[in-house]
């Protein structure tokens, strides 16, 4: 069984979305960002206080890697899609699935949540992050779905037979 990748940004759902789509297609849920806190020991804002976002993106290449062959659902974080390495991994061994949702609707949901180093930053970086990533998403993804002002089970009912 192929792996189901849940790409986008930040604040996008993929974990909430993730964890119902699970259960609607009775594949186990992998969140990759809790593989990496677990197989580093410590938080994602540690591995970026002691190590920068190379080492963080280090740790989330082999943690992608492991869970390669696992016929899941995977959460993964919002970075995910910047190395090429990464990309083809999903593209092997899965379908992807872009969770799209506006800035402006990023920006209400995160707030200042202080779990999320590269979004504790100025405006103007948050935004060129959205905006550098944007067209990645869009070239790599199966299947692209709309959250904006949607609920979990709308975005799984939405997905669910474009994967199948």
């Amino acid at each position: 069984m192929v792996n189901i990748y849940l790409i986008g940004f930040m604040g996008s759902g993929k974990s909430s979305v993730g964890i119902v789509l699970s259960e609607h297609l009775k594949m186990p849920f992998i969140d990759l960002d809790q593989t990496i806190v677990d197989r580093a020991g410590k938080s994602i804002p540690e591995i970026f206080a002691e190590g920068g976002e190379s080492s963080f993106r280090e740790y989330e290449a082999e943690a992608l890697r492991s869970v390669e062959t696992e016929g899941a659902v995977i959460a993964t974080g919002g970075g995910i899609i910047e190395t090429m390495e990464n990309r083809s991994v999903m593209k092997r061994s899965g379908t992807t699935v872009y969770l799209h949702t506006d800035f402006a609707s990023i920006i209400e949901r995160l707030k200042e949540d202080p779990n999320r180093p590269l979004w504790n930053q100025d405006h103007s970086k948050r935004q060129a992050l959205y905006e550098k990533r944007l067209p990645i998403y869009k070239e790599w993804a199966d299947v692209t779905i709309t959250t904006n002002d949607r609920t979990i089970h709308e975005i799984v009912h939405q997905v669910e037979p474009l994967i199948k």
